[in-house]
C-alpha cells in the first residue's frame, strides 16, 4: 500500500488517479501511523518551499517520512516533494529541508539563459545520467515529461539521475538510496509518467 500525504500542499486526487490507473492501491493521510504503515510513501507538493516546509513540520509529517526513509522505506518526491527532500531552499528566504539529498534549491534564473520565460513550464526531454536508476527502467533516455517549477536543485551532483536542458541542464530528478524525487510531474506526464510509477511501485522496502 501506498500512503500519499495530505499537508494541504499537493495535487493528491491527481497522483490518486495515476495510481489507480496502474492497478496500485494508494490512500491519502495526513496520519503519521497510516505513514509509518505503509509499504512506500508519496510527497507532493505545489507552492512555495517555507510554507510547505512547515506545513509538514507542524503536521508531525516531517518526523516519520524522515524517519521511515532512513530505514530504507522507498520514498518518491514530486514537484515540490522533490525539494523538500533537499537541505535547504533560497526560495524568497533560506528555508531548512529534510535533508535526505545533499544540495540546495535555487532559482532556475540563476542557472539559465537570459531571456527564457520563468516558470519552465511544458514538456521536455529527460536526458539520464550515468547514474542508472530502477525509478526509470520502464522508460527511455529522452522520454518527454511535464514541468511546472522555477525553482532547483544544485549541488546535488551524486544524486542526479536526469537533468532537463532549458538554457542549461536542470535538475529532473535525484535518488540517493530508498529516497528518489521529480522535479516534473509524473502523474501529469501520460504513459510515461505512469511507467515511472510502476517502476517505483516495484520497489522493495530495504533494497532500492
Amino acid at each position: 500500500m501506498i500512503a500519499i500525504i495530505d499537508y494541504g500542499v499537493g495535487n493528491l486526487f491527481s497522483l490518486k488517479s495515476s495510481f489507480a490507473a496502474i492497478g496500485t492501491d494508494a490512500y491519502v493521510t495526513r496520519d503519521p501511523a497510516a505513514v509509518a504503515a505503509a509499504d512506500k510513501i508519496i510527497l507532493p507538493g505545489v507552492g512555495a518551499f517555507g510554507d510547505a516546509a512547515k506545513k509538514l513540520r507542524d503536521c508531525g509529517m516531517a518526523e516519520v517520512v524522515t524517519a521511515e526513509a532512513r530505514r530504507g522505506k522507498p520514498l518518491l518526491g514530486i514537484c515540490l516533494g522533490m525539494q523538500l527532500l533537499f537541505e535547504k531552499s533560497y526560495e524568497y528566504g533560506e528555508h531548512e529541508g529534510l535533508g535526505l539529498i545533499r544540495g540546495e534549491i535555487r532559482p532556475i534564473a540563476e542557472q539559465i539563459s537570459e531571456g527564457l520565460k520563468i516558470p519552465h513550464i511544458g514538456w521536455n526531454a529527460l536526458q539520464f545520467t550515468e547514474k542508472p536508476s530502477r525509478l526509470f527502467r520502464c522508460i527511455k533516455n529522452g522520454d518527454h515529461v511535464y514541468f511546472v517549477h522555477s525553482f532547483s536543485g544544485t549541488g546535488c551532483a551524486e544524486s542526479v539521475i536526469a537533468t532537463a536542458e532549458y538554457g542549461a541542464p536542470l535538475v529532473s530528478a535525484v535518488e540517493d538510496g530508498s529516497v528518489f524525487g521529480c522535479q516534473f510531474h509524473p502523474e501529469k506526464s501520460g504513459d510515461v509518467g505512469l511507467n515511472i510509477l510502476r517502476a517505483f511501485c516495484s520497489m522493495e522496502v530495504g533494497k532500492c
